[in-house]
């Protein structure tokens, strides 16, 4: 055998192997015995049917399965040894003669698609601006608000009136909704409606016309939990509201006993003190916004900036074959296009993992993912022990898909870091409003 490689430019070459019918003919002739100890028939009994009907029947299937054997296994284990970087994988390529299996020497030639060679500059980065969203004072205070409303007391009342909750059944017969919810006086639109309900008491029963009743039609949907075709289907009718309760909420005092609930006793003391702890767990809610912000523009302006050419051609060969179902010269060239974005960047990731040694090790792997187990099982209430964690993340790391999940998730972390460390990125301190203005164009 003999296997050697030819660099057609930088980005493509091809691969021959040479095979000596010697390379291959024992493995056959084996295979072949045992098809002839196995065999059964007619006229012959079991392992005395002649070699040569064995060969006329299968030799050929069997010696192009143990080529095609001794081609993957070797052809790998070369790219292997030779470090070759590649783009997809080998493809056979198309000879014009047909193959005589019975020759004493046969050529086999694969086209590589190579990764190209490039520089990946982090100071390119210094125009990527790192967010830090800084909660304004009106968000803290309507946090505290809420706050203060949730750990409040509710107070039964006669009459609806503006700020108190009012749970209703709501129902329509032919749309089939029937469904209890709460609202206030102030969600609503309809002047109509608001002083209806003004004069009315709990087990009183109203009907409205769907349209105009709510400020937002997003109100009635969520409180209905509608879709837009059923929204609009019951827009067009009425709805009808039994009165089940009227509750004025009374606000908990910003006190001490309220201080002790929401944090460590005697950790916060005072009302200032309550709102930097506030503003603390705000800034810690809007940090994951702001990193999947930074990670995306570090993605586009790296994809951007760094310039490198692909072996298009090859890839584009390649990506008819490789799916599920083979795709047209036309569907492979739109696939390309819309692949090579992606492309780009996993080569670009790839390099900064590998120059700044930031592959994932096991025991970073089973750490991050106890991390995660422990958090979710927290959010329900649970306290796990160590044990515990461990054994859902030994189950766990037996699938596939989730520990490519999780080394992703992990990854994507490490990369965070590594650019907020090393890259130097334009540190930019914004209200929320404004993050979401610049960083999305939304008012």
């Amino acid at each position: 055998m003999n296997i050697s490689k030819t660099d057609l430019d930088a980005l493509n070459a091809t691969i021959k192997i040479t095979l000596d019918r010697s390379d291959y003919e024992t493995k056959v002739n084996t295979v072949l015995s045992d098809y002839r100890k196995n065999a059964n028939i007619p006229g012959f009994r079991k392992g005395n049917v002649p070699m040569g009907m064995i060969k006329k029947q299968y030799e050929k299937a069997v010696t192009a399965d143990e080529i095609n054997k001794l081609l993957r296994e070797n052809l790998e284990k070369f790219i292997r040894e030779e470090k070759i970087e590649l783009l997809g994988n080998p493809l056979p390529k198309d000879s014009e003669e047909e193959l005589d299996w019975s020759a004493e020497q046969l050529d086999f030639e694969f086209e590589l698609g190579l990764a190209p060679q490039f520089e990946v500059k982090l100071d390119q980065l210094k125009k990527v601006i790192r967010y830090e969203i800084d909660p304004e004072a009106k968000m803290v205070n309507e946090q505290i608000d809420y706050i203060t409303n949730q750990y409040g007391k509710l107070v039964s009342q006669k009459n609806p009136k503006k700020g108190y909750e009012i749970t209703a059944q709501f129902r329509n017969e032919a749309l089939e909704i029937e469904k209890m919810s709460t609202f206030k006086l102030d969600d609503l639109k309809s002047k109509k409606a608001i002083s209806s309900l003004e004069s009315e008491t709990t087990n009183s029963v109203l009907v409205f016309p769907v349209k105009g009743l709510f400020k937002e039609n997003e109100t009635l949907k969520r409180a209905l939990n509608l879709d837009e075709d059923q929204f609009n289907e019951l827009s067009a009718t009425s709805i009808t509201l039994e009165l089940k309760e009227i509750n004025e909420r009374i606000p908990a005092e910003l006190n001490q006993e309220l201080f002790d609930k929401l944090y460590p006793e005697g950790t916060v003391t005072n009302e200032k003190e309550l709102k930097e702890k506030v503003k603390e767990s705000l800034q810690k809610q809007f940090e994951p916004q702001a990193d999947q912000k930074l990670l995306n523009d570090i993605t586009e302006f790296l994809v951007e900036k760094t310039k490198f050419k692909l072996p298009e051609d090859f890839l584009k060969r390649w990506m008819q074959t490789s799916g599920k179902e083979t795709l047209s010269a036309e569907e492979a060239e739109t696939e390309f296009e819309k692949s090579e974005k992606g492309i780009r960047y996993q080569l670009i990731e790839g390099q900064i993992i590998t120059e700044n040694k930031l592959d994932i090790s096991y025991d970073e792997l089973k750490s991050f993912a106890g991390s995660l187990v422990a958090n979710q099982m927290m959010q329900y209430g649970q306290q796990p022990d160590e044990k515990q964690i461990e054994g859902i993340v030994s189950n766990v790391l037996t699938n596939q898909e989730e520990t490519r999940r999780i080394s992703e998730q992990l990854m994507s972390k490490k990369l965070l870091t590594f650019f907020k460390e090393n890259a130097p990125l334009k540190q930019k301190k914004v209200g929320f409003d404004t993050f979401v203005k610049e960083a999305y164009g939304k008012a």
